[in-house]
């Protein structure tokens, strides 16, 4: 975990300047300068995340800027909407993991089957839950691509 980096939890060991990461000590440096980047074009993070770092956005385009004022200015106008626009951004991080954690399911069990996969009891039941989960996903995808247009449509009055 990088949390005591975030934090700068810096301890003095022998009158050396140290950081604990894991179960290991090692030096630190107070030049020391630590540096994330995504090619998302504008990325949301948690509220945990967001309070330890700086964020500084080197993309940003004119309707990355126009996307972001408009979050603002809904935050302060219509906070609920903003909060459900923001909920449905992490259900949807949270379905495509799901949606990666099944796929990864079904190909342990594709690997692991031996003879014909239709005769193996546990593999159709994975499979069975899969598609399920799978079109529950879906639904909830669908409905909340719906949520996030109508959002956006209120949004769009603020503009």
């Amino acid at each position: 975990t990088i949390e005591p980096l975030l934090l700068k939890q810096t301890f003095k060991q022998g009158g050396v300047l140290c950081i604990r990461l894991g179960d290991s000590t090692i030096e630190y440096s107070k030049d020391f300068r630590f540096y994330i980047t995504t090619k998302l074009p504008n990325p949301h993070y948690l509220p945990e995340t967001a309070v330890k770092v700086t964020l500084l956005n080197f993309m940003i385009t004119p309707a990355g800027l126009e996307d972001q004022l408009l979050g603002i200015a809904v935050a302060k106008e219509r906070p609920d909407l903003e909060e459900e626009k923001n909920a449905l951004i992490v259900q949807g991080a949270e379905n495509k993991k799901q949606l990666k954690e099944i796929e990864d399911r079904i190909l342990q069990v594709l690997s692991e089957s031996e003879g014909n996969i239709l005769e193996d009891e546990s593999a159709i039941r994975v499979l069975s839950e899969a598609k399920q989960l799978s079109n529950d996903i879906e639904q909830k995808q669908a409905l909340a691509e719906q949520t996030e247009k109508n959002i956006d449509e209120a949004r769009q009055g603020y503009r």
